[in-house]
């Protein structure tokens, strides 16, 4: 089954299939290979998954990566609920407090000591060009964009 990313349907079953898993491996190409690290996908209430947003250090390899290759890939997996989920997209370095302040957390902060104005926290968005969802208990893969 295939839909258009501009679907809110495909988005929303995106979200939904994400939101409850706290870390994704997120896949930058370095030094000519891939490279996956854990990063924690920050959520707000008013995206829909058509962007992905997460914070790094300005001094780690996923900043450094994107300037070079913004293409990315990220994945989820749950072995719980049987969820997995493959995203691609296009990623990029973005200053914007306002979204930083959104989608701070304690979480964050653990992080990032110094809080939601250190020089060093990058805000990463990631705009989804396509995703792909595995859906075990029905045995089916589903192409969402």
């Amino acid at each position: 089954m295939s839909k258009e990313l501009s679907t809110p349907d495909a988005r929303s079953r995106l979200r939904e299939m994400i939101k409850d898993i706290r870390f994704a491996m997120f896949t930058t190409r370095h030094d000519g290979q891939m490279h996956s690290r854990p990063m924690t996908t920050q959520l707000s209430e008013d995206d829909d998954a058509g962007r992905l947003w997460f914070f790094a250090s300005r001094q780690g390899e996923p900043v450094a990566d994107i300037a070079l290759d913004s293409q990315v890939n990220i994945s989820y997996a749950d072995p719980d609920r049987d969820a997995y989920v493959s995203v691609s997209g296009t990623a990029k370095v973005v200053e914007d407090m306002a979204r930083k302040n959104a989608l701070w957390s304690t979480f964050a902060e653990a992080w990032f000591p110094g809080g939601v104005t250190d020089p060093d926290l990058a805000l990463i968005e990631v705009n989804v060009t396509g995703a792909e969802l595995w859906d075990v208990n029905t045995n089916k893969a589903m192409q969402l964009f």
